[in-house]
Protein backbone atom coordinates (compact mmCIF):
# COMPACT_ATOMS: atom_id res chain seq x y z
CA UNK A 1 0.00 0.00 0.00
CA UNK A 2 1.74 3.61 -0.82
CA UNK A 3 1.48 6.53 1.94
CA UNK A 4 -1.56 6.80 3.78
CA UNK A 5 -3.17 9.69 5.18
CA UNK A 6 -6.01 9.89 7.35
CA UNK A 7 -8.26 13.19 8.14
CA UNK A 8 -9.30 13.68 11.42
CA UNK A 9 -12.33 16.37 11.88
CA UNK A 10 -13.70 14.72 15.40
CA UNK A 11 -12.52 12.81 17.87
CA UNK A 12 -9.81 11.25 15.12
CA UNK A 13 -7.94 14.53 16.31
CA UNK A 14 -7.56 13.80 19.93
CA UNK A 15 -8.17 10.34 20.06
CA UNK A 16 -6.41 8.58 16.68
CA UNK A 17 -5.88 4.92 17.69
CA UNK A 18 -3.23 4.09 15.66
CA UNK A 19 0.86 4.72 15.05
CA UNK A 20 1.94 7.64 12.58
CA UNK A 21 4.60 9.36 11.89
CA UNK A 22 3.03 13.41 11.31
CA UNK A 23 -0.07 14.97 12.50
CA UNK A 24 -0.45 18.50 10.68
CA UNK A 25 -3.36 20.88 10.34
CA UNK A 26 -5.11 20.39 7.08
CA UNK A 27 -8.37 21.46 5.05
CA UNK A 28 -10.28 19.71 3.46
CA UNK A 29 -12.99 21.23 0.67
CA UNK A 30 -15.93 20.25 -0.19
CA UNK A 31 -17.41 18.83 3.18
CA UNK A 32 -17.99 20.69 6.47
CA UNK A 33 -18.06 19.74 10.13
CA UNK A 34 -21.42 18.93 11.73
CA UNK A 35 -23.45 17.71 14.23
CA UNK A 36 -24.97 15.26 11.74
CA UNK A 37 -24.99 11.38 13.52
CA UNK A 38 -27.18 10.18 15.54
CA UNK A 39 -24.78 8.04 17.71
CA UNK A 40 -25.83 4.46 18.49
CA UNK A 41 -22.84 2.67 19.97
CA UNK A 42 -20.22 5.59 20.79
CA UNK A 43 -21.84 8.22 22.41
CA UNK A 44 -25.67 6.73 22.56
CA UNK A 45 -27.62 3.95 22.11
CA UNK A 46 -30.52 2.89 20.12
CA UNK A 47 -33.02 4.03 22.92
CA UNK A 48 -31.09 7.15 23.57
CA UNK A 49 -29.03 8.22 20.64
CA UNK A 50 -26.54 10.66 21.01
CA UNK A 51 -25.01 12.86 18.62
CA UNK A 52 -21.85 13.20 16.72
CA UNK A 53 -19.73 14.59 14.38
CA UNK A 54 -19.88 14.13 10.33
CA UNK A 55 -18.37 15.63 7.32
CA UNK A 56 -21.20 16.86 5.29
CA UNK A 57 -21.55 17.78 1.95
CA UNK A 58 -20.38 21.24 0.73
CA UNK A 59 -17.51 24.26 2.60
CA UNK A 60 -14.72 23.21 4.38
CA UNK A 61 -13.55 21.81 7.47
CA UNK A 62 -9.96 22.28 8.83
CA UNK A 63 -8.71 19.40 10.66
CA UNK A 64 -5.94 17.00 11.40
CA UNK A 65 -4.05 14.79 8.39
CA UNK A 66 -2.23 11.81 9.90
CA UNK A 67 0.46 10.51 7.96
CA UNK A 68 0.34 6.97 9.06
CA UNK A 69 3.42 5.00 10.17
CA UNK A 70 4.90 2.96 6.84
CA UNK A 71 3.75 -0.74 7.87
CA UNK A 72 1.06 0.13 9.78
CA UNK A 73 -0.92 0.88 6.99
CA UNK A 74 -3.39 -2.29 6.68
CA UNK A 75 -3.88 -2.25 10.28
CA UNK A 76 -4.61 1.37 10.30
CA UNK A 77 -7.43 0.35 7.92
CA UNK A 78 -8.96 -2.70 9.71
CA UNK A 79 -9.22 -0.43 12.91
CA UNK A 80 -10.41 2.58 11.18
CA UNK A 81 -13.86 0.25 9.88
CA UNK A 82 -14.04 -1.53 13.00
CA UNK A 83 -14.16 1.98 14.80
CA UNK A 84 -15.91 4.20 12.13
CA UNK A 85 -18.14 1.92 10.37
CA UNK A 86 -19.94 0.46 12.91
CA UNK A 87 -22.89 0.94 11.86
CA UNK A 88 -22.16 2.12 8.03
CA UNK A 89 -23.62 5.80 9.21
CA UNK A 90 -19.84 7.06 6.83
CA UNK A 91 -19.01 6.74 3.27
CA UNK A 92 -15.21 5.89 3.53
CA UNK A 93 -13.61 8.27 0.47
CA UNK A 94 -10.27 9.39 -0.73
CA UNK A 95 -9.82 13.05 -0.78
CA UNK A 96 -7.74 15.83 -1.72
CA UNK A 97 -6.49 17.95 1.23
CA UNK A 98 -4.35 20.79 1.94
CA UNK A 99 -1.16 20.44 4.51
CA UNK A 100 -1.38 23.87 6.58
CA UNK A 101 2.34 23.64 7.85
CA UNK A 102 3.64 26.17 5.75
CA UNK A 103 4.47 23.55 3.00
CA UNK A 104 1.75 24.08 0.66
CA UNK A 105 1.90 20.19 0.66
CA UNK A 106 -1.43 18.57 -0.90
CA UNK A 107 -2.01 14.73 0.15
CA UNK A 108 -4.78 12.10 -0.63
CA UNK A 109 -6.46 11.91 2.51
CA UNK A 110 -8.70 8.78 4.05
CA UNK A 111 -12.16 10.76 5.13
CA UNK A 112 -15.05 9.16 6.57
CA UNK A 113 -18.28 11.07 4.71
CA UNK A 114 -21.48 10.99 6.23
CA UNK A 115 -24.08 9.44 4.41
CA UNK A 116 -27.52 11.21 3.90
CA UNK A 117 -29.21 8.47 2.81
CA UNK A 118 -28.96 6.37 5.95
CA UNK A 119 -31.07 6.18 8.69
CA UNK A 120 -28.62 7.96 11.46
CA UNK A 121 -28.19 10.65 9.18
CA UNK A 122 -29.57 13.99 11.96
CA UNK A 123 -28.76 16.92 9.41
CA UNK A 124 -30.90 20.18 9.89
CA UNK A 125 -31.26 19.80 13.50
CA UNK A 126 -31.87 23.04 15.85
CA UNK A 127 -29.52 23.98 18.47
CA UNK A 128 -32.06 23.31 20.83
CA UNK A 129 -32.90 19.48 19.96
CA UNK A 130 -28.99 19.31 19.44
CA UNK A 131 -28.45 20.61 22.90
CA UNK A 132 -31.39 18.12 24.10
CA UNK A 133 -29.90 15.16 22.35
CA UNK A 134 -25.95 15.51 23.53
CA UNK A 135 -27.47 16.27 27.08
CA UNK A 136 -28.70 12.72 27.45
CA UNK A 137 -26.28 10.86 25.49
CA UNK A 138 -24.13 8.08 26.53
CA UNK A 139 -22.68 5.13 25.09
CA UNK A 140 -19.41 2.64 24.83
CA UNK A 141 -17.17 5.55 24.58
CA UNK A 142 -18.70 7.78 27.05
CA UNK A 143 -21.05 10.85 27.57
CA UNK A 144 -21.80 12.62 24.93
CA UNK A 145 -20.86 16.32 26.90
CA UNK A 146 -17.31 15.09 26.81
CA UNK A 147 -17.02 14.61 23.39
CA UNK A 148 -18.51 18.01 22.66
CA UNK A 149 -16.18 19.48 24.88
CA UNK A 150 -13.27 17.67 24.07
CA UNK A 151 -13.31 18.14 20.44
CA UNK A 152 -14.11 22.31 20.87
CA UNK A 153 -11.11 22.65 23.36
CA UNK A 154 -8.78 20.33 20.89
CA UNK A 155 -10.15 23.27 18.00
CA UNK A 156 -9.73 25.83 19.76
CA UNK A 157 -5.87 24.69 20.93
CA UNK A 158 -5.28 24.45 17.34
CA UNK A 159 -6.36 27.62 16.24
CA UNK A 160 -9.43 26.86 14.83
CA UNK A 161 -13.01 28.59 15.24
CA UNK A 162 -15.84 26.53 14.85
CA UNK A 163 -19.20 28.67 16.23
CA UNK A 164 -21.60 25.96 15.74
CA UNK A 165 -19.45 23.82 18.16
CA UNK A 166 -19.03 26.74 20.26
CA UNK A 167 -22.47 27.27 20.42
CA UNK A 168 -23.23 24.02 21.92
CA UNK A 169 -20.47 23.66 24.20
CA UNK A 170 -21.93 27.27 25.54
CA UNK A 171 -25.88 25.54 26.16
CA UNK A 172 -24.42 22.79 27.29
CA UNK A 173 -22.64 24.33 29.98
CA UNK A 174 -25.75 26.03 30.86
CA UNK A 175 -27.92 25.43 33.58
Amino acid sequence: MSELWVFGYGSLMWRPGFPFTEAVPALLKGAHRAFCVYSVVHRGTHAQPGLVLGLDRGGACRGVAFAVTAGAEQDTMTYLREREQVTDVYREAVRPVRLLDGSDRGVRALCYLVDRNHAQYAGGLSLDEQVRIVSDGKGQAGGNVEYVLKTLRHLQDAGVHDALLKSLATRLAQP
